[in-house]
């Protein structure tokens, strides 16, 4: 039977592909994720995607939020939270662990499950443990999704400085002087970690800065100018992570440089400097987000030192492994040597955050970046790669 004078059914327009912003989680930095949220939201082509907004509230659940980024910003000092951008306050969106179905479903008590259909690139601006530590990145791995950002290991060593720093050494980047006291030792041997830090503080002199390990946006840091000050400090690291590490002052300047992936490999932003702040100490979380101390963009060095800077930036990207994007952090040395003092796998991402500014100099504005970003996640697989 010939089929040509047969009514033909419309061709069906390519679907967009579905962005889900996955932002809030469980740790301290909460509040800044839902902020970067807020921007990504504003900043990503709602003809090019459609978009899912998922929060992660404190406690853990998996919350269907309000697609409202004005609503996700720093107010009278105050953060945002995913509580109060949820539209329920039991509601759950679960995401099937299973690489043939990435179909997204909302389920409330008492009621339904509801299809939100399907994601094809999750895009988590979450910060620090649960979220960028390689703990998310692994259970979109399980469910095959692609996602923004590096993959479970370069998440989980950008996210330990202990062991980013042993990565870079063993690749041939300087890093600068430290020591780890681990929460077996702290909680067996107070004594023994004093008399270590002391020891340190002995061959590298005061202050030292106090850390949590494994926390970001300067939480918990602690600049210690004497011994009689260190108990206080570890307490107040130890409540963002058990695990604590010692660092010896390096006097020079602060340069900051971004790398991003392209289709033809990772580059490098023009660097940033982050000047002292004369109401702060040094650069912590009130200065970087509440009372927005200015960084230099681009950073005032000569010719060579901004090449060398891009180089090493590009260099801790690929010693962790890293996909998508990373923030590197440097110390320029008043013997004029580049240290690097960590990466950012997920850097701050709000409109203020050095790493957006230091790409919009360079060339690339907040909306293309957030593009970039997603076509780089979208040409990648899960798995393996």
């Amino acid at each position: 039977m010939s089929t040509e004078n047969l009514p033909q059914s419309p061709e069906q327009p390519p679907r967009k592909p579905r962005v889900a912003v996955v932002f809030g989680g469980r740790s301290s930095e909460h509040g800044i994720s839902v902020v970067t949220a807020g921007a990504v939201l504003r900043a990503i082509d709602r003809t090019k995607y459609d978009v899912l907004p998922i929060g992660i509230t404190l406690d853990g659940r998996w919350a269907l939020t309000a697609d409202e980024p004005e609503r996700m910003a720093i107010v009278d000092r105050q953060q945002p939270s995913v509580d109060l951008l949820a539209e329920s306050a039991e509601g759950g969106v679960i995401l099937p662990v299973d690489p043939s179905n990435r179909e997204v479903v909302y389920s409330e008590p008492g009621s339904v499950p509801k299809a939100l259909g399907e994601v094809d690139v999750v895009f988590p601006v979450l910060h620090g443990p649960y979220g960028e530590d390689g703990t998310l990145q692994g259970l979109l791995e399980l469910s095959g999704v692609p996602y923004v950002g590096s993959g479970v290991l370069a998440s989980a060593v950008g996210q330990d400085k202990e062991y980013m720093k042993r990565v870079f050494t063993s690749f041939g980047l300087k890093v600068g002087p430290y020591t780890v006291i681990r929460p077996r030792e702290w909680e067996l041997d107070p004594a023994g970690a004093r008399k270590r830090v002391a020891e340190f503080a002995g061959e590298h002199g005061w202050p030292l800065f106090i850390k949590p390990a494994r926390a970001g946006s300067s939480f918990g840091i602690t600049k210690v100018d004497s011994f009689e000050g260190l108990d206080e400090a570890f307490e107040e690291a130890r409540r963002h992570d058990p695990k604590i590490i010692v660092e010896a002052l390096l006097r020079g300047r602060e340069i900051e440089c971004g790398v991003l992936e392209f289709e033809d490999g990772p580059r490098a932003s023009v660097p940033a400097e982050i000047p002292p702040v004369q109401s702060h100490d040094f650069y912590d979380f009130e200065a970087k987000y509440i009372d927005s101390a200015p960084g230099i963009v681009p950073a005032p060095l000569t010719e060579e030192q901004t090449a060398e800077v891009r180089r090493l930036a590009v260099e801790a990207f690929d010693a962790a492994s890293c996909e998508g994007l990373v923030r590197a952090d440097f110390f320029l040395t008043e013997d004029g040597e580049f240290v690097i003092n960590e990466i950012n796998t997920m850097p701050g991402f709000t409109p203020i955050s050095m790493y957006p500014r230091m790409w919009e100099e360079t060339g690339v504005d907040y909306p293309r970046l957030v593009d970039l970003l997603v076509q780089a996640a979208l040409r990648r697989s899960t798995g393996l790669r």
